[in-house]
């Protein structure tokens, strides 16, 4: 078989896949819906709002992963190490705490770390079958139905946000489908937005008292987190390479 057959044998397949995937399931008993329509049909994601979240790291506890632990319930997600090629591990997270040190003062400061929800997002100019994708209202999120677990999103990303699927995916969350061979990021807990809730972390900051995230509306003036960023301001991570990240940042 030619190289030229392959490659259209290849590409007709990822076309057929991307025009039958409503009906796919990736796991036993899980079936994905189409991530466009993951509001109801008559509440469509619209440009209308942008919803963000504005990360106060004063308020971070160095040693506090509530909102890792949360994440991770919330989605289903069982972290464990996987050797890849160069024989290191690769932890499946789709948060994660981190620390910045300033070279010059040794001031350290703990933050997490996830997908920052782009406004032009490097993953999705790079995916070649459109798995990568944002919704209008600004959620950068991974329809796995038609991912083939290429990797350029991971690349591209200068946050390294997104992480791979190498092992099969035990008990998922029938609100949050997830599958070997896929790569995935947080969602911002999209189903919980979509219901008008908040992402999951959020609470958990929230319930360790800690209060260091605020999500919300950026296109609502009169929203928690604009007011906030109106008085206080916000920070983007690697803001020379204007992608207007949807999470921002404080004391950092």
């Amino acid at each position: 078989m030619s190289k030229e057959t392959i490659n259209i044998s290849r590409r007709g397949f990822v076309e057929k896949t991307a025009t039958t995937f409503a009906g796919i399931s990736i796991v036993p008993g899980v079936f994905l819906h189409q991530v466009a329509n993951a509001k109801p049909a008559d509440q469509p994601a619209t440009a209308d709002n942008r919803w963000g979240m504005l990360i106060d790291t004063n308020k971070c506890a160095s040693g506090c992963t509530a909102c890792v632990s949360a994440c991770n319930e919330e989605n289903g997600i069982k972290t464990s190490d996987h050797p890849n090629h160069d024989n290191q591990t690769t932890t499946q997270q789709w948060i994660r705490k981190v620390k910045l040190r300033d070279k010059q003062t040794g001031h350290v400061v703990s933050l997490p770390m996830m997908c920052q929800h782009c406004e032009h997002p490097p993953c999705v100019d790079v995916c070649p079958t459109g798995a990568s994708m944002k919704r209008a209202d600004g959620i950068v999120m991974v329809d796995r139905h038609i991912c083939i677990g290429c990797r350029y999103c991971m690349m591209a990303c200068p946050y390294k946000a997104r992480s791979f699927a190498h092992e099969t995916v035990e008990d998922p969350k029938e609100y949050a489908p997830r599958g070997k061979g896929t790569v995935e990021s947080c969602t911002l807990c999209v189903h919980r937005v979509d219901e008008g809730g908040t992402p999951a972390c959020v609470e958990a900051c929230n319930e360790a008292e800690h209060g260091a995230m605020i999500f919300g509306d950026l296109k609502d003036p009169n929203s928690a987190i604009s007011q906030e960023l109106k008085k206080h301001g916000g920070k983007q991570i690697r803001a020379d390479l204007g992608l207007n990240t949807g999470v921002r940042y404080q004391g950092i």
